[in-house]
């Protein structure tokens, strides 16, 4: 057996770089939610970005109302208590990236969303959901273009009002 790579080898590894630097860019996410950096938030969407985070939140759209409103939901100009670093996890796991061309993907990422609160006697999960998202490259760096966020419980809230994949079967054909 040859050490050297074949073609076929080589262009699946260029193919899982750029599926870990989209990973990447979805763990930075959370890190930066997490740590109330909005800003540094706001960085990784693309500038025509959307965010689609249903009844409680609504649609977000373009990098600039995005900011905004991630500024508003944690409060960060006020000293809220929402905007203590680390108050609650992001946590973002199970991650399927699909690349779709040399410049565009798709991902599914499952969400649990924790509060820490000082009562051990409350749940510290306050929404499990699903991210569906697209993504692009942006002067050689990976963006979140769409974010769709799927709230499966306490409340089931999804954008379709069906009950099941949305916005379609995943990964798409």
């Amino acid at each position: 057996m040859s050490d050297a790579f074949t073609p076929e080898e080589i262009q699946e590894l260029r193919t899982l770089l750029e599926v870990e630097k989209i990973k990447k860019v979805k763990l930075l996410y959370s890190q930066l939610m997490d740590s109330r950096d909005i800003d540094g938030l706001a960085e990784i969407f693309a500038e025509d970005a959307i965010c689609e985070f249903g009844p409680d939140y609504g649609n977000w759209v373009g990098k600039a109302e995005i900011h905004a409103n991630y500024k508003k939901v944690f409060n960060t100009e006020r000293g809220n208590s929402d905007a203590v670093r680390y108050g609650g996890f992001h946590v973002t796991t199970n991650q399927w990236v699909e690349l779709t061309g040399p410049d565009t993907a798709v991902s599914r990422t499952y969400l649990i969303d924790t509060v820490h609160e000082p009562d051990p006697r409350t749940n510290p999960i306050i929404w499990l959901g699903l991210y569906d998202e697209d993504y692009v490259k942006v002067d050689g760096e990976w963006k979140i273009k769409r974010s769709t966020l799927q709230y499966l419980w306490p409340k089931r809230m999804i954008t379709d009002g069906k009950d099941g994949p949305w916005p379609g079967p995943f990964p798409p054909a």
